[in-house]
């Protein structure tokens, strides 16, 4: 049967993602309760119950379980609700207005990650309203605090009530958005997403008076480090998940380009790509699939104009490939810093995540996103950052990033949006996501 978007769906999900999005959720503070609470009245009125639990009175999550006939593990669809930041002054329409311009609804957590929140609730609803015989259990989870690190959402869930989230496959968060690259349309599935090496780089040197200019400056120091890391990329390393999404984007592009694009683990090649790409977000999202990567975000030293502080301190946002350690990429930017004045702590470590793409639920959402679109490619990917998969993979779950939603092809970039300013959705590209996820989902978990 050919795919046609559920205009009673889609509409449904047009008006709770408004809803959610008016529902201020920044982290900090987080106070995803609200929101909880908000889906947690929608699955009770299906006939659903959800449980809210969490550590904190404000902090909630909301958990569900639409249950099948036990012959198959359950699924999981997850996504979390507390959002980044907004700077109201910079956005064209109010963050948390929800507004609909321009065939886009705007507002904070529209792509990062409330639509997939609203979607997964309403899929659970439709499957328990129709009556559907289920083989797996279907659960949905709504939580908060991943754009912190996750320990009172996710993590907080399996440590505490790993019952209500284990889960054999788990879709979330981030894939199944349209990439268009020379004149094809793409679509990647997180399979993998690299792990957290957060460290903290302290300069020793010699305090004294600011009148006094000394060559042990550990301010000096900690600027040199800084300014090295900034503009040294690290070794690439070959992943498996990487040589497939490479070799699917050459398949988009004639020679040379296609020869070049699966070389691209090759120093002098990377770096020579990499430099004349003209679209720079596309260059650093592959720059960081390619290579671990260190980035120096925050910077610390002195107190007082005319005192020479006795060390310099720099927090460094590190990311490891599938397959590298913490030690690894420690050593790494020990090998770039070259000073023996320069210590490195761990603050935070998170391994990545890698899964295969071959199961029978991959199949499904690739077919379902070739029917959709038709002429699309579907590839694996491998997301630069963290997500809730880092906390459902320590229960065994297999997880993949979809979240359906299709882009047009006007010139705003799925990317682009993730924390930025005037992040929005596109209405017809909600609508369509919500019918292939329903779609997905039924074919998988249902007789």
């Amino acid at each position: 049967m050919a795919f046609s978007v559920d205009a009673e769906l889609g509409d449904e999900a047009v008006k709770h993602l408004q809803a959610l999005i008016r529902i201020d959720t920044t982290n900090p503070p987080g106070n995803e309760t609200p929101a909880a609470e908000y889906l947690g009245d929608l699955l009770s009125s299906a006939g659903l119950e959800p449980t809210l639990v969490g550590a904190e009175p404000t902090r909630k999550n909301v958990v569900a379980r639409l249950k099948g006939d036990g012959s198959k593990p359950p699924l999981l669809l997850a996504a979390h609700l507390d959002v980044v930041p907004a700077e109201p002054e910079s956005w064209t329409h109010a963050p948390f207005s929800g507004a609909i311009a321009d065939g886009y609804l705007w507002g904070r957590g529209a792509i990062d990650m409330k639509h997939m929140a609203v979607m997964s609730t309403l899929v659970a609803m439709r499957l328990k309203r129709e009556g559907v015989r289920l083989t797996r259990d279907v659960i949905v989870a709504g939580v908060a605090d991943e754009e912190a690190g996750c320990d009172l959402g996710s993590k907080w869930l399996v440590d505490h009530h790993p019952d209500l989230v284990r889960a054999e496959f788990a879709l979330g968060e981030a894939g199944a958005f349209t990439v268009y690259l020379n004149g094809r349309a793409l679509y990647p599935v997180q399979v993998a997403e690299k792990g957290i090496v957060w460290m903290r780089l302290r300069a020793k040197g010699r305090p004294g008076h600011g009148s006094l200019p000394k060559e042990d400056n550990a301010v000096a120091k900690i600027g040199r480090a800084v300014e090295r890391l900034a503009r040294t990329r690290l070794p690439p390393h070959r992943t498996r998940v990487v040589e497939r999404y490479l070799a699917a984007l050459a398949s988009t592009q004639s020679f040379p380009r296609s020869a070049l694009l699966k070389r691209l683990f090759v120093p002098r090649i990377r770096d020579l790509v990499l430099g004349k790409l003209p679209d720079r977000g596309a260059a650093a999202a592959l720059a960081a699939a390619l290579s671990n990567t260190a980035v120096p975000t925050v910077l610390r030293a002195g107190s007082k104009i005319n005192v020479v502080p006795g060390f310099a301190e720099a927090e460094v946002d590190g990311r490891q490939l599938p397959g590298q350690t913490a030690v690894d990429l420690v050593e790494e930017v020990r090998r770039v810093v070259e000073d023996p004045d320069v210590d490195i702590e761990i603050l935070r470590e998170m391994p990545p995540v890698e899964n295969t793409p071959e199961s029978a639920l991959w199949d499904l959402m690739r077919a379902g996103l070739e029917g959709a679109h038709p002429g699309a490619i579907v590839v694996p990917y491998l997301a630069p950052g963290f997500t809730d998969a880092k906390n459902w993979s320590r229960l065994g779950t297999r997880c993949y990033g979809f979240m359906p939603l299709r882009f047009p092809d006007d010139g705003v970039k799925f990317g682009d949006l993730f924390h930025g300013h005037d992040e929005r959705i596109p209405v017809e590209g909600l609508k369509w996501g919500a019918s292939l996820l329903y779609d997905t989902v039924r074919k998988f978990c249902s007789t």
